[in-house]
Order: structure tokens, then sequence, then C-alpha cells
């Protein structure tokens, strides 16, 4: 092993994820940082502006033709009941909602009263939800989404001729980390491509060193490949099927714990 390939070796101290501080005191990285004595900091890379009524005008798109609405996160849900607000809609109580997690599920209760009829939840990922889609084939779904989405839903529909209408109600665009530029971590940890994009809209000459790269999912392991970087943790696998899982595996291995 040469010098160079014992110093991507060198063990952990300081870790920034891309994402929000978690607000869960038991998260697991909280667990992750006292079990390990390390620094970990949270800063969203990406951050979301929304669609203007004047441009979601031009999608023409008539909410209450809809008999379903799919939420994939919070944003969506904060986003669409906004623009409803706006447009002085109010939601009809036989409306289903498709969400892709019990958080969005709960999380969807800020704006309407949820009764078990027309809720269906799924545990983590949109195949969840797939089944729901077959079953309730004659519903004309709603999915609000942002300009920069995952293909998976769109697709599965589309591939089983069943009815939906994509509505952009936000934009994803890269966060402003110009204060980050002369501070230095051992390890960033990514969620999505969009953040790997911010972190190269921010710091176009950025060199990694030796700056360890952990990636959630396969679609942001090939970002970072695409960008040339070297992806040193890549999350879920069989024996870490999450990101804090991975990253204990390999602190535990450069650390010598």
């Amino acid at each position: 092993m040469t010098k160079s390939t014992k110093d991507r070796f060198r063990p952990v101290k300081s870790i920034l994820v891309s994402q929000p501080r978690p607000s869960d005191a038991k998260s697991p990285y909280f667990q992750l940082a006292e079990k390990y004595n390390l620094k970990i900091d949270f800063r969203p890379f990406i951050q979301v502006e929304p669609v203007s009524i004047r441009d979601f005008r031009k999608q023409k798109i008539d909410i209450l033709k809809h008999t379903a609405v799919i939420f994939t996160s919070r944003n969506a849900i904060d986003h669409f009941f906004s623009i409803c607000h706006e447009l002085k809609i109010e939601m009809p109580a036989d409306m289903k909602y498709f969400c892709i997690s019990e958080q969005t599920a709960h999380y969807l209760q800020k704006y309407i009263v949820i009764r078990k009829r027309k809720l269906f939840v799924g545990v983590r990922t949109a195949a969840d939800l797939f089944d729901y889609f077959k079953k309730h084939k004659g519903e004309k779904y709603l999915f609000p989404c942002s300009d920069i989405r995952k293909d998976d839903i769109p697709e599965y529909l589309a591939k089983n001729n069943i009815e939906f209408t994509e509505a952009i109600i936000y934009h994803t665009v890269a966060a402003d980390l110009s204060d980050l530029k002369d501070i230095k971590y051992d390890i960033l940890a990514f969620y999505s491509p969009s953040g790997i994009k911010s972190l190269i809209h921010n710091f176009p000459d950025f060199e990694q060193g030796f700056t360890r790269i952990a990636a959630f999912g396969p679609t942001t392991s090939k970002s970072v490949r695409d960008q040339e970087l070297t992806l040193d943790i890549e999350a879920p696998m069989p024996n870490a099927p999450s990101m804090t899982g991975a990253l204990e595996l390999y602190i535990k291995k450069v650390n010598n714990v």
C-alpha cells in the first residue's frame, strides 16, 4: 500500500452530512458521534424554491380533476397545499393520498384530516407504493414534485397505463456553501445527485485530496463517479442498510476500534 493510499485510510474525526440537522435527539448520527468521539456537522447542500402561481398555471393542471395525490416528501406537501391555498382550492373529502413513508403521511396531517380509507402508505421507497397503484389503477393521479426528481414513479405509472399528471411545484437549486470554502472534513456524506451537483456548483475547482466521500443510493454513487471523484463509502449494502451503518463500518476499520 503506497503512502497516498494509506493517507486515504487516516482515522476519521469529522463528518459533514449534506442534510438538515435531525430533529430527533435519538438520531443514529448523534449516537455515532458520541460513540466514536466524532465531530458531525449538518448542512443542506440544496434548497427548494416554490414555483410561482403564474408558472404553475402555465402547466394547465386542474387539480380537482384528479382523484388521488402522490406525495414523496414534506417539501411536496408544503408547496402543494400552498398552491391550493393561493388558488382557493379545498381538497374534497374523498381525495385519496399515496405517501412514500409513515413520516410523510404523518406530516400530511398538518393540512388535512386523515381517514384510513383514503390513505395508502409505503415503508420507505417508491417501489413500496407500486402494489397500491396496481390495485387502484382507475384513479387519476396527480404527482406534485420538483423539477429534479427520480423516474421510478412516473415510469411505473406510464408502463402500466395508469393515468397521471406530473405537476412541477418547486425547484431544487444549489445552496450557497461559500462559507465552507476553507473548512475541511474527513468525510462528506451525500444522499442525492443534487448534493453532488451543488458541491461542484459551489466549488468548481474542488479537489478531493484526503477527504472521503460517502453516498447513499445507486444514483448518488453514480453521480460521484461521474464527477471523477473517489467513492469511499457506499450505502445501502447488505451488511449496512443505512448511511450511518455504512459510516460506522468504515470508521471501525480506519480508526482501529
